[in-house]
């Protein structure tokens, strides 16, 4: 028997372009079971991350609320209890709310309205991966991203992250099956989230041979000399330390093999989660999305941390009743995806609406204008202050106290090589932009607010390292007193029990 309120399966990528999703996979990528997906779901063409980094953009997408309210600014920012979640939201009106896989939660609460989670996350939960805007220039060498993800692209069997993911999968697959044996009534939320294809860009052979002779080894566009960079793309740069490696066409070309590879593999996990699904007959609404995407090369940048469109661009896709199937182009956010569950759930945000920046998507696929622009934020490493950018019709503008304002017309110019900010011809944009910018954000004020959370942090991670050490890493609890057969069970119901379906 279906639920009233429906069943939500959200399936969550790491890293993942969304340039290379202009409605549904790119058809030349191998990836069948989200091309399916992409057949029955409503399409975001121009979604957005809140943020290009991953513990920000995630605790944004599952806030419905930018990095500056949430305070999670980066990788290592704690990610306060008292912030309502779509799990938060959708528990209380009911769900069952699991999580299979990463969500990057920072601070001693790891679970954020989930009541279950069924693996440990992939990344470190504590302080550790803090930036220091107090040091400009200065890397991190022992956690920041280098190029050596690109040097050392090709082949593998097993990594630390296939080990994880081949883990999410499986957990993932179980809890289907275990829902489908109907023990508890309620409606569930199961989110399965991925760390893929995210870098190292090493990939397994079965899919690494996919993409023999693939005509998209290259990336779009000549890569831009480093003296001809936006200030920040220098500090990118920078930071992953770029003098250190000669990265040749051969490496580019492995990298983003590897890469597509690992879509595939992500691909293939997918459908056997959306093929259990179907053989246990549960119907929900499916949600696919990425955290934030990757440059992949693309004018001599990789990995994330900006908001040209290879970085900040995300897949978005929605199967749901209520979401007509096809391809929507308005610019999006995934902290609109909360408003959206909610309302696609019958679930109220009254009391919490003044303080989210995400709007329903509901209205838009169905022909309703988004009522405000595209917001995003980003205040981690690579930057020295905080830039923040505005997503509007075709126009994209980023500023930053530090650096010269950036003006893009993204329909035009799609891999935005054309800054019009100081053009004369786009003066009223421009001063439309800024104008709407600054109404928003006190960038002096952010910066400070950035600045004392990260003067805060290392304080207390060098003081909790001194000493004896209590990890908050999430440890999944495995109940083997309660699994399979044990003797304060009946045997004859416990196998009716776990049996699906039971009559056939």
């Amino acid at each position: 028997m279906t639920p009233a309120r429906p069943n939500i399966l959200i399936l969550m990528v790491d890293q993942l372009n969304g340039t290379l999703f202009p409605d549904g996979p790119a058809g030349w990528l191998h990836a069948p079971n989200l091309a399916r997906l992409a057949a029955r779901s409503a399409r975001f063409a121009n979604a957005y991350t809140a943020s290009p980094l991953c513990a920000p953009g995630r605790a944004s997408f599952m806030s419905g609320q930018l990095p500056r309210r949430t305070r999670v600014y980066d990788n290592a920012a704690e990610f306060a209890s008292d912030i309502p979640t779509f799990a938060h939201h959708l528990r209380r009106a009911g769900y069952a709310t699991c999580l299979s896989g990463k969500m990057h939660f920072v601070g001693p609460d790891q679970m954020h309205g989930f009541e279950e989670r069924l693996t440990t996350d992939i990344y470190p939960a504590d302080f550790g991966w803090t930036p220091d805007y107090r040091k400009p220039g200065t890397r991190i060498d022992w956690w920041y991203h280098n190029l050596g993800s690109v040097t050392g692209a090709g082949v593998a069997e097993i990594t630390n992250q296939l080990e994880y993911d081949d883990e999410v999968a499986h957990h993932a697959v179980q809890k289907l099956y275990d829902l489908s044996r109907g023990g508890d009534d309620r409606p569930w939320c199961l989110t399965v989230s991925f760390t893929h294809p995210h870098d190292p860009y090493v990939a397994r052979r079965r899919y690494w041979d996919l993409y023999e002779g693939c005509d998209h080894l290259m990336p779009p566009g000549e890569p831009i000399p480093y003296e001809a960079h936006d200030p920040h793309s220098r500090r990118l740069m920078d930071a992953c330390d770029w003098r250190a490696f000669d990265i040749t066409a051969d490496h580019v070309a492995r990298a983003r093999r590897g890469y597509f590879a690992n879509i595939s593999y992500v691909d293939g996990k997918i459908g056997e989660i959306l093929a259990v699904l179907n053989a246990t007959r549960q119907e929900a609404l499916v949600v696919f999305l990425s955290d934030h995407g990757d440059m992949l090369g693309e004018r001599g940048l990789w990995f994330k941390m900006t908001f040209f469109e290879g970085s900040a661009r995300v897949p978005l896709m929605i199967s749901a009743r209520g979401l007509p199937a096809g391809r929507i182009d308005a610019p999006v956010s995934t902290i609109d995806v909360l408003p959206t569950l909610a309302e696609l759930a019958g679930v109220s945000l009254d009391e919490v609406m003044p303080w989210t920046d995400g709007e329903s998507l509901v209205p838009v696929a169905n022909g309703t204008p988004r009522l405000g622009p595209v917001a995003m934020e980003y205040a981690a490493e690579g930057s020295e202050a905080p830039l923040v950018c505005l997503r509007d019709g075709r126009w994209k503008h980023v500023r930053c106290a530090l650096d010269p304002d950036l003006l893009y017309d993204v329909e035009a110019d799609p891999l935005e090589r054309t800054n019009l900010a100081a053009d004369p011809a786009h003066a009223a944009t421009l001063a439309r932009f800024r104008a709407a910018s600054e109404a928003r954000w006190d960038l002096a004020a952010y910066d400070a607010e950035v600045r004392q959370s990260q003067a805060r942090r290392w304080v207390v991670y060098e003081a909790l390292r001194n000493g004896a050490y209590f990890p908050w890493d999430y440890q999944p609890l495995q109940k083997a007193s309660e699994r399979y057969m044990r003797n304060h069970m009946d045997l004859n119901v416990l196998e009716d029990a776990k049996r699906f379906p039971r009559g056939e």
